[in-house]
């Protein structure tokens, strides 16, 4: 008797694991290349939402099951739902990926890509707060051979990551570039040989998730903040943030691990 094939459409779009501090989310759609239909979004959406809200969890590692990070959209799924106010993605208990609606997850996101990464793969780099690609990744930010525009940051981010001219090189063209080029623009942090894009993006993670978290979170914040709102809007929050800091349970096992030279384990509070 034969088994009878596992129905794709019953398979999470987006895997979810606990290790320790650290959640490690990943695009589950590798038949497809993990083109992003609407299921994959809210899915994905919902365990940014889980990262922010459990006090457990300290850092996202996002990564992709398969041989691509991501094809893209899948717009034969997506292009019917975009109503007039675009696209619904976020689900109650969700946030947005992207930030494209003014909310982020509070925790920092490592992202590792290889294969293929088109369009809001770039856009999901972009919003993340480090990325390691594998030498074999190809990038594309092709949404104008579609035509559309990219929706997902690109317009807002891309630019400033890299510099008005390459960012309009390669978005206005929709040609591929390759790792290295990500890198000599600052899309990415990292290059590594193909296959050890995860393991590091992990030990990263790790690394962040070793240090004080509310302490990490502070920073991610008031330094979004300087791009947000500019760096007077930073530099007036510091002062406070500095004192709330100061008065937590981490500032005390830190001081205690700097004059008994140990490594401190914080706690969070």
């Amino acid at each position: 008797m034969s088994e009878t094939a596992p129905d794709p459409a019953s398979t999470p779009r987006v895997t979810v694991e606990r290790d320790g501090h650290l959640l490690l989310i990943g695009l589950n759609r590798p038949e497809k290349r993990n083109a992003a239909d609407v299921a994959m979004l809210e899915q994905l959406a919902l365990a940014y939402g889980e990262l922010d809200r459990d006090p457990e969890l300290r850092v996202g590692v996002v990564f992709a099951h398969g041989d691509h990070f991501t094809g893209g959209l899948d717009l034969a799924d997506v292009v019917p739902r975009i109503g007039p106010q675009g696209l619904a993605m976020v689900p109650e208990g969700g946030i947005h990926p992207w930030g494209m609606d003014g909310t982020r997850v509070r925790k920092p996101v490592v992202l590792a890509v290889q294969g293929t990464c088109l369009t809001l793969g770039i856009e999901l780099a972009l919003a993340s707060d480090i990325v390691v690609a594998a030498d074999d990744t190809v990038f594309a930010q092709l949404e104008v051979a579609r035509a559309i525009l990219p929706f997902g940051g690109a317009t807002t981010r891309f630019a400033r990551a890299a510099g008005w001219g390459d960012a309009m090189r390669w978005m206005l063209t929709g040609d591929r570039f390759d790792a290295a080029e990500a890198h000599r623009m600052g899309l990415v942090q990292e290059v590594v040989p193909a296959g050890e894009q995860l393991a590091r993006a992990r030990e990263l993670a790790g690394r962040i998730a070793a240090q004080a978290p509310l302490a990490v979170q502070a920073t991610l914040a008031n330094a979004r903040l300087a791009v947000r709102e500019g760096e007077a809007a930073a530099e007036a929050q510091l002062p406070r943030e500095l004192v709330r800091l100061a008065q937590t349970e981490d500032a005390r096992i830190g001081m205690q691990a700097f004059l008994t030279r140990t490594d401190p384990e914080f706690v969070g509070r």
